[in-house]
Formats: C-alpha cells, sequence, structure tokens
C-alpha cells in the first residue's frame, strides 16, 4: 500500500478510482462522471466528534455539469443521491486509507436530510464524514455521520451511515 498522506488532489484521487492507491480488490473510487469530489483536504485518523476519525473532500461545481443537463430539465439541481453517493464514497476510502482489505459497498444510512440544494449558481462543495464506529473483523464497517456543505451552508445530514469491505470471497 502506498504512504498514508493526510490530503490528495485528484490525480491521487484517479490513482485510487484505478486501484493502485490501495491495491487490486481494495476499496475504489468511482472514476468520473460518478467520482463526485476533486480533491481530499484533510484525513484525521483520530479526529471527529467520537474519536474514530474524519475526512474532508472538496468537489468544484461547474455550471455545466452532466447532471444538471439531465435532472429536472428546465430547473438543473445535482440529484440529492450524488451527494449522498459521495458521501459514502468518502466512508468507503477512508476504510482503505486505514489499511481495512476487501472491495467497498454502501451497505445503507440510518437518515438523510435535505435542507438545500446544489445549482449551478454553487460554487463548491464540502463533505465531512465523521466516524462513529470501525469494525476490522471477519465484518469490515465503518459507520459515520456525513454533512454536506454548498458555499458554506449546511444542505444535507447523513446519520449512520454504513459501507462495508468484502473479499471476493465473501461476495461470492
Amino acid at each position: 500500500m502506498a504512504e498514508r498522506a493526510s490530503s490528495y488532489d485528484f490525480d491521487g484521487l484517479m490513482a485510487c478510482a484505478r486501484g493502485e492507491l490501495f491495491g487490486p480488490g481494495n476499496p475504489q473510487l468511482p472514476a468520473p462522471p460518478m467520482l463526485m469530489m476533486d480533491r481530499i483536504t484533510a484525513i484525521e485518523p483520530d479526529g471527529g466528534a467520537h474519536g474514530k476519525g474524519k475526512i474532508v473532500a472538496e468537489f468544484d461545481v461547474k455550471p455545466d455539469a452532466w447532471f444538471f443537463k439531465c435532472h429536472f430539465l428546465g430547473d438543473p439541481v445535482m440529484p440529492g443521491c450524488l451527494g449522498l453517493d459521495a458521501l459514502w464514497q468518502l466512508t468507503g476510502f477512508f476504510l482503505g486509507w486505514k489499511g481495512l482489505q476487501g472491495r467497498g459497498r454502501a451497505l445503507g444510512v440510518g437518515e438523510v436530510k435535505f435542507s438545500g440544494m446544489v445549482t449551478p449558481a454553487v460554487k463548491l462543495i464540502r463533505y465531512t464524514v465523521d466516524f462513529r464506529r470501525i469494525i476490522d473483523r471477519k465484518l469490515k464497517l465503518g459507520i459515520a455521520n456525513g454533512v454536506m456543505e454548498a458555499d458554506g451552508e449546511t444542505i444535507y445530514t447523513s446519520a449512520d451511515m454504513r459501507v462495508g469491505l468484502f473479499t471476493d470471497e465473501a461476495a461470492a
């Protein structure tokens, strides 16, 4: 596994998407256009409200983004599921960064609240994932809360997000 950095630029995220960062069969980020971040700005192994870890990423919103062209024609807005997916993406990335092995899969979320939206006028999205628990036994599981901000205003919150890691044998 590559050295654990405390931040990653777009090239680092793409190395993860290609399976180069954590090795074959381990967590990978999706490639664009499903990659919903441009950089990871901070990773704290013992950070967050619960001391279990925290990861922060940013996404530069482009007014001509693919999702604005097809979601609510004439009323462009980023689908809420893409913001939630970004939080899951970061949850899986953090598990790989911690050295846990297996392919990441979103397993659910306890609660999601939307209090705003991303329109083409938004410039910057910031995602924060705060881990509540990490299980590293036969079951590899991250349980976390997430926040998504648009230009500094909290617009999505999620509680009890779950991402598991599975080996090819366990997935069969």
